[in-house]
């Protein structure tokens, strides 16, 4: 999948290894960069949810249409689907919205 980002410093947490571990620690930054790899690999987010890559799946309620993957408890890395034909994962936020 195509992978877009909500905003520029979110993408590069998600790009840049030493701006995801200042911001998060190494061992989130590892996780977070092994996210983007598997949602990268994917070929859609049906996939991920059916495998269960990174316990894929997806949210409910206020959060309807939006899916997430596990970080280190209880962070998420939380993100939509765009387009049908080829999909987009945009990344939304990294959180913990429990």
């Amino acid at each position: 999948m195509e992978i877009t980002y909500k905003t520029r410093k979110l993408e590069k947490i998600c790009t840049d290894a030493k701006a995801a571990e200042k911001t998060h620690g190494r061992e989130m930054a590892k996780i977070i960069h092994q996210r983007i790899d598997e949602i990268r690999a994917a070929d859609n987010v049906e996939m991920m949810v059916q495998f269960r890559i990174g316990r894929c799946h997806p949210l409910k309620h206020d959060r309807k249409g939006q899916y997430a993957v596990d970080l280190i408890h209880p962070y998420r890395m939380v993100f939509e689907k765009h387009g049908n034909t080829i999909q987009i994962a945009h990344i939304l936020e990294i959180i913990d919205y429990h």
